[in-house]
């Protein structure tokens, strides 16, 4: 059978998306149901969890396999792509059960970056290749960090790899099967974020937001290399997590602290802590990562330097943003007389 003749039409992705939903839905329905879930990797919250109930990490087990397999079948030339992402969920499942070392874990990470920049090549200077495929490793692990509050990471995905389908399906240099990769993905993750979102009854886990933050990456990647948007549009597209992310492990190395620790500075996490409680937090980053997809989208269609122009001004709104949260987290630290960092963590 031809699936590229089979979908076509405007209504394509729609139909791939909702596929993808509702299988990733039926398989996490069934873990759950059957006390699978709770086998294969439970979150124990601890003094810097900002959830109080055991809750399992299998949401990685719904996704990343509805996902891997719509690119196989709809976006062969993805392959290696796809790939990539099985081999991280099974080396960070073994992570979740039985727990690895950094240097193992990031060794992985690595690996899939590299193939994918070796076996397709960006037309850029060797320098830019390697910069990107930073970039690339930084979003590995960019998903794993927003796993900690009911709604964020499954959001993200939803929005983020919907703004992907969107833009290779009608902007100015369309790609059907990164749009269908896309849009399988976001599908994927509306699936899980039915159970994701406040209460929470399951988390992505390593298995989970590990290839979640290489497909981000990748299709990312994939899409500038092949001309479908410019090199700025997937860094927009998940700016407001990517920025959360940077300016947090900034803090922590100028402190001096292991980064790869678990804590609660994150900016969403200081927004729960305040007192606005998962949803509201959820939802705020909802309205703020679709506003900059918005931007993203509309800018495809404008000069190269006004394009930079957009980029710049959206840095500068959430950097505000970030100020305002900063300022309410420290008159609220003056009130209830806490600690800037964490008592155990290293001065």
């Amino acid at each position: 059978m031809n699936l590229h003749a089979t979908l076509s039409g405007p209504w394509a992705a729609v139909v791939i998306a909702l596929a993808s939903g509702a299988l990733c839905a039926a398989i996490l329905a069934f873990l759950l149901k059957s006390g699978l879930a709770w086998r294969l990797a439970t979150d124990l919250p601890n003094e810097r969890s900002l959830h109080v109930r055991p809750t399992p990490r299998v949401g990685g087990w719904g996704v990343i396999p509805v996902a891997v397999l719509a690119m196989l079948l709809l976006a062969p030339p993805l392959w290696l792509t796809a790939v990539g992402a099985a081999f991280l969920a099974a080396v960070s499942q073994i992570d979740d059960r039985r727990g690895l070392r950094a240097s193992v874990r990031f060794a992985a990470h690595f690996l899939a970056v590299l193939a994918l920049v070796v076996v397709y090549p960006a037309p850029a200077p060797w320098w830019c290749t390697a910069v990107l495929a930073f970039l690339m490793l930084w979003l590995v692990n960019l998903y794993n960090f927003m796993d900690g509050s009911d709604g964020l990471a499954g959001g993200m995905a939803l929005f983020g790899f919907g703004g992907y389908a969107v833009a290779a399906l009608a902007g100015p240099h369309a790609s059907s099967e990164l749009g269908w990769a896309a849009a399988a993905v976001a599908g994927a993750a509306a699936g899980f974020l039915l159970f994701n979102f406040h209460p929470a009854k399951i988390f992505l886990g390593d298995a989970g937001s590990i290839p979640a933050g290489f497909l981000a990456g990748a299709l990312g990647y994939w899409g500038w290399r092949t001309g479908t948007w410019p090199i700025w549009f997937p860094a927009l597209v998940f700016s407001p997590f990517i920025g959360d992310a940077s300016v947090t492990l900034i803090r922590r190395l100028a402190r001096g602290e292991k980064i790869w620790q678990a804590h609660r500075e994150h900016y969403y996490q200081r927004m729960v802590r305040l007192g606005a409680g998962h949803a509201a937090t959820a939802l705020t980053w909802y309205l703020v990562m679709f506003t900059g997809i918005i931007i993203a989208l509309l800018a495809l269609a404008c000069s190269v330097a006004q394009q930079w122009g957009i980029v710049a001004g959206w840095v500068v709104v959430l950097l505000l943003i970030g100020v305002a949260i900063d300022a309410r987290w420290r008159s609220f630290q003056t009130l209830t007389r806490q600690p800037e960092v964490d008592a155990d963590a290293p001065q």
